[in-house]
């Protein structure tokens, strides 16, 4: 007869980690797909300085599709590091998943409110929520997870 070493564990952080991961590779990909679609964010930007030339607003896009692509893929690490740290049992991992946490929350807050030069905010305001999104899930999963360290 064999007896498992792993002790039994809650699987609902896990799999709320699974859909945080699903949720940021979402935030990463869709100011992607705004560029050649819906134009939002390259909308936002004319709005906010009527006086930029095409040339300009497509630059400003691409600055921020270079941060959020950054941010995303960074993102997606975090929660790759994190699911591997919860499959290997490691003590550290539920406060690397609070830290983490912690992190993407400042994140969205600052999209959500820092504001540029024309006064409005920077990031347009449904690219900002879009990355208020993964931090649902990553909060249930703190909050959820039981047990010590």
């Amino acid at each position: 007869m064999t007896t498992s070493k792993h002790r039994s564990r809650n699987r609902t952080p896990e799999a709320l980690m699974y859909i945080g991961a699903g949720l940021t590779a979402v935030a990463t990909l869709f100011p992607f797909i705004d560029r050649f679609t819906t134009t939002v964010l390259a909308d936002h930007i004319r709005a906010g300085y009527p006086d930029y030339t095409p040339d300009a607003i497509d630059s400003a896009v691409t600055a921020y599709l270079a941060i959020l692509s950054t941010v995303g893929v960074l993102g997606l690490l975090g929660w790759l590091g994190t699911l591997w740290a919860i499959r290997a049992e490691v003590r550290w991992a539920r406060r690397l998943a609070a830290g983490l946490l912690t992190i993407g929350i400042c994140f969205a807050v600052a999209v959500l409110t820092v504001r540029d030069t024309s006064g409005d905010v920077g990031l347009a305001p449904l690219l900002g929520w879009l990355q208020v999104l993964p931090c649902v899930p990553g909060l249930a999963a703190v909050v959820l997870w039981g047990g010590r360290e």
